[in-house]
């Protein structure tokens, strides 16, 4: 797929959604890779995602390459820092951390990445990445060392979401965080996507096939699974 954000684009306008798998290095061993990408080519998976918080420099590339060798679903980067950044995949999500106040993750690692962004042949997609409270500490939150926003200040995160569209954000992402004992709520996602035209992706506490139902129903474009999937492998049957 060469152009996948003009796909997630396409895929909204014709009201057909999207599933993504969370794949992060630091939680699935090299070695375990082709019996996790089995089972998920089983399944209508349309992207998956790769990244982690705390993914040590280099190891990132050699997932992807194992990743590449067993599947043809388009691998996305989902990077913690400028480190996981490897051409070796297909896209790279350019995440700036809208609902926190640190520098370093509104624009210090994206400055960072720019000398490997620029030899790169990866479809760059800007994306305005807000933390939602998920009912545990992150460790996205403890990296970023910023505080998410509680699910109770719907205003406020949809306020935060249409001010990164104004900023040139091609996609949303709304995140509860990994393993969140409390998905985004209902309410945020319909809040949110009621109000940007830019497609909205929702991640963080689905585990099951009605949760799904309700990101989706409430207008997710494109629905991120990781720690279910981490967790049962076998997941992907029971929700899809």
């Amino acid at each position: 797929m060469k152009n996948i954000l003009e796909h997630i684009k396409t895929s909204k306008e014709k009201g057909q959604k999207l599933l993504a798998i969370l794949l992060d290095p630091d939680k699935l061993l090299i070695e375990n890779i082709e019996k996790t990408i089995n089972k998920i080519n089983r399944r209508k998976v349309d992207f998956i995602f790769v990244g982690g918080s705390t993914v040590s420099e280099g190891i990132t590339e050699l997932f992807v390459k194992k990743i590449k060798e067993l599947t043809q679903i388009p691998i996305v980067l989902f990077p913690g820092d400028f480190e996981q950044i490897t051409d070796n995949a297909d896209a790279l999500l350019f995440l700036s951390l809208l609902s926190g106040r640190n520098p370093e993750y509104l624009i210090g690692q994206q400055i960072k990445s720019v000398k490997k962004l620029q030899k790169s042949s990866l479809e760059i997609i800007p994306t305005g990445y807000i933390l939602i409270d998920g009912g545990v500490e992150t460790s996205v939150e403890k990296v970023s060392n910023t505080t998410p926003i509680l699910q109770s200040n719907i205003e406020e995160i949809t306020a935060t979401a249409i001010a990164g569209e104004y900023l040139g954000k091609q996609l949303i992402y709304l995140e509860a965080g990994s393993g969140a004992t409390v998905p985004t709520d209902a309410k945020i996602i319909s809040s949110v996507a009621n109000s940007i035209q830019v497609p909205l992706i929702v991640g963080g506490g689905i585990r099951t096939k009605k949760q799904l139902q309700i990101t989706f129903e409430n207008g997710a474009d494109l629905v991120v699974i990781g720690t279910a999937f981490e967790e049962n492998n076998s997941v992907l049957t029971s929700i899809i």
